[in-house]
């Protein structure tokens, strides 16, 4: 083989040559190095290591478009079974893609030659492929093989100073060279992988057959010994024999956008050249820059200075020689990432970790997002999404973000519905936050970020419509028809109001008063007076009919107000800590809608509860607090029941239980009333010391849910301190002798002169 441009393979009585561009998916110097390449050899074809569909004009003819900017990934799904996908994705430093690029504009013809994706695909969707061989060792890693008979332990740096930092198109010959030297001690290609280099083959062979006679091949240099020497000629007919008769899928093809986050993945999908670029934004610059570290430090300081971190003319110049001697030291030509990263360590950054942590995340990895034509094949789903994208204003953008949403305003009504469908579909663009208020005020705060796998998703979901909106309520009736908790179809009514589904909402509704009528769990009622309450309640500020829901609301009040004190007696401790926030949350719930059964069937409830037998301590001191809380029971009440349950009649644990249901995880009430500080004191105070350890462990809990604050501040009333006066400050007994004699020597280091006594 030769050293130069390329490995020909010539045929004189034809005059063919071919061309073997070996190059590492994603490799920037490849990527530079393939360009200089074609423009040297002005080729008559191009044929590229992608699979065959991909060379269809209509896919292929949009990377010229103006519109079309890496990252963006060619993804392949089986038509039938959308699940069944492969992304393909392509960075601006991908070689393929730029060697796409070059031909569409100098109008060479473009062949795909790797095995049909409708191939791939069914090998994949088989349990296991007849044709793949068991393997006999760990995986060869050509670049390691290499980087070590060249005496170098890391490989990534190696492959970086050999091929990626290099400007020219020399070099192809070397590294074929080199790939055929290894793969002579691999194991031959089997299964999937022989499969592949057959129809590579059989691809140079059409495209001779054809007609042309400067051909030039882009692939993976592992490829290039099965495809540079005679066994192009040779295996023909082995390679016709072994392609047929293979099962197909019938597959759809698209562009969509690629992060390049995403680069990082190992595997594009399930396949394709997910090839696990650790630092796309850094090989971005390669690319983009030939590896200038002037440049990469100017972009640095740029980042920083954004950031309000001080950064001078000086800071640059000292991190640009320290990369310089740091390569020097290190035996590479020019500053890789390593130096780089290493000098602003240590002079930008001035060892704090803080922008190190920005630097990788923003300039070495990068947040940026590729964009697709509108007129690139999609689904409907997929097209009408992007329709309500703009009708929102919201665009797709890889880097995560927080969006407040004003539920009172149009716009922040459209994206909150919009946001609520794709959750309810399964594309979690966003993700719901507790932000400024809650899932019932009229704010929300979602964290966004656009993910490319949600492309499948959507093209998975477009069996349930055509359109976000139809697809969602299919989707969301589909799921209420496979439940029959009661609580489930609540919470799907509840995304019904939320994404503004009102066709789905009332057959939910429907449904849900059929089933509470049979529900006899007292406990699942209680549950989904919550949602409920939220559903009648924020209907009118979110534009959602809500009609019949009341005397929905008013049935499952009235149920569970009937059974509530049976279902509350001899519970055990672990049920009776659950059902006594079920009351809290049941109370909140009544509140929001201002139902007139606080006042009435369950104030009822609670007190029985409260004066009732065989009912553990929690929920009776539940049952007190709430009444005290919604005025139903006056001071003197509160402090009768507590006296009681602390008395020497009331078992200690029952004691420490009913402390535990009235505080309900708040020392506020204690903090303000003294009176009922006092006698939880007293009580603890007399406790006999058989019965005190177990108590106390008791009330641990409770206490330790206080706030610091609160669980301080009891510290102090308790022991005496907290008369209203705060402790005395640190220094407060200081020795006024002692202190004249510092501020003497204090003034004299200071010039200052002072008076002879202080």
């Amino acid at each position: 083989m030769t050293s130069g441009t390329a490995t020909p393979i010539a045929d004189v009585a034809e005059h063919v040559s071919v061309h073997l561009l070996g190059i590492r998916h994603h490799g920037p110097g490849s990527a530079r190095s393939v360009v200089a390449a074609l423009v040297d050899l002005a080729p008559d074809v191009v044929l590229i290591e992608l699979p065959a569909e991909a060379g269809e004009q209509a896919v292929i003819s949009l990377i010229a478009d103006v519109e079309m900017v890496a990252p963006v990934a060619l993804l392949g799904y089986a038509a039938d079974h959308p699940e069944q996908a492969v992304f393909y994705p392509f960075a601006a430093f991908s070689p393929e893609w730029q060697a796409m690029r070059f031909a569409l504009a100098h109008d060479i013809p473009l062949r795909m030659i790797d095995l049909s994706l409708a191939q791939t695909l069914a090998a994949r969707s088989l349990d296991h492929d007849p044709d793949e061989s068991p393997a006999t060792g760990p995986p060869v890693d050509p670049i390691a093989e290499l980087a070590a008979a060249a005496g170098d332990d890391d490989p990534e740096r190696w492959w970086d100073d050999v091929v990626e930092h290099r400007s020219s198109a020399e070099g192809f010959g070397a590294i074929n060279e080199a790939m055929t030297a290894v793969r002579a001690h691999a194991p031959p290609a089997t299964g999937i992988e022989e499969r592949r280099e057959a129809t590579m083959r059989e691809g140079i062979r059409a495209a001779r057959r054809d007609g042309f006679h400067r051909i030039v091949v882009v692939c993976g240099a592992w490829h290039v010994p099965a495809l540079a020497d005679q066994r192009v000629a040779e295996l023909a007919t082995a390679d016709r024999a072994l392609l047929k008769g293979r099962p197909k899928l019938k597959v759809t093809l698209t562009w969509v956008p690629w992060t390049h986050r995403r680069l990082m993945a190992r595997t594009g999908g399930g396949g394709g050249y997910g090839a696990g670029v650790s630092s796309p934004g850094w090989y971005a610059h390669v690319f983009a820059t030939r590896a200038d570290h002037r440049h990469w430090f100017a972009r640095v300081a740029r980042l920083l200075r954004e950031r309000d971190y001080l950064v001078s003319p000086e800071h640059l110049v000292s991190a640009t020689r320290l990369a310089e001697a740091l390569a020097a030291l290190r035996g590479r030509p020019r500053p890789g990432l390593a130096e780089v990263t290493d000098a602003a360590a240590a002079v930008l950054s001035e060892g704090r970790v803080g922008p190190l942590d920005l630097i990788h995340d923003r300039l070495v990895v990068g947040d940026d997002l590729g964009r697709v034509p509108n007129h690139a094949p999609m689904v409907p789903l997929a097209r009408d999404l992007a329709t309500e994208q703009r009708r929102v204003r919201l665009k797709p953008r890889a880097e995560v973000r927080t969006l407040e949403l004003d539920l009172r305003l149009p716009l922040g009504r459209s994206r909150s519905q919009l946001l609520h469908r794709l959750w309810i579909i399964g594309v979690a663009w966003g993700q719901p936050e507790d932000g400024r208020g809650s899932s019932g005020s009229f704010r929300e705060s979602w964290r966004l970020t656009w993910e490319p796998e949600m492309s499948v998703r959507l093209i998975e979901m477009s069996a349930y419509g055509t359109t976000v909106e139809r697809a969602a309520q299919a989707r969301l009736l589909d799921r209420a028809g496979s439940t029959n908790v009661l609580a489930d179809l609540v919470s799907c009514a509840e995304l019904a109001l939320l994404a503004h589904l009102p066709d789905s909402l009332s057959p939910l509704l429907d449904r849900i008063s059929g089933h509470a009528a049979q529900h006899v769990d007292v406990g699942g009622l209680l549950d989904v007076l919550g949602p409920l309450a939220r559903i009648r309640r924020y209907g009118d500020v979110r534009g959602t009919d809500a009609a019949g829901l009341a005397e929905l609301f008013d049935g499952v009040v009235d149920r569970a107000c009937v059974g509530l004190t049976a279902a509350c007696r001899s519970l055990d401790d672990d049920m009776a800590a659950a059902m006594a926030d079920r009351l809290t949350a049941t109370q909140g719930a009544l509140a929001l809608v201002d139902h007139p059964a606080r006042i009435g069937a369950w104030q009822r409830a609670l007190i029985e509860m409260a004066t009732g037998s065989s009912m553990n301590g929690v929920l009776v001191g539940r049952a007190v607090r709430l009444l005290a809380d919604a005025d139903a029971i006056d001071v003197d009440e509160v402090a009768g029941a507590l006296s009681r349950a602390l008395s020497y009649g009331t078992p200690a644990r029952d004691g420490a239980a009913f402390v535990d249901g009235f505080l309900a995880g708040a020392g506020t009430v204690l903090i303000h009333d003294a009176g009922l500080l006092g006698l939880i004191d007293g009580w603890l105070a007399t406790l006999p010391v058989d019965t005190f350890d177990d108590v106390v462990a008791l009330l641990r809990r409770t206490f330790a849910a206080f706030e610091a604050g609160e669980r301080r501040h009891l510290g102090e009333l308790v022991s005496g301190r907290g008369s209203g006066r705060p402790p005395a400050p640190f220094g407060w007994d200081l020795d006024e002798r002692r202190v004249a004699d510092g501020l003497a020597t204090m003034a004299e280091l200071l010039g200052i002169r002072m008076e002879a006594s202080v």
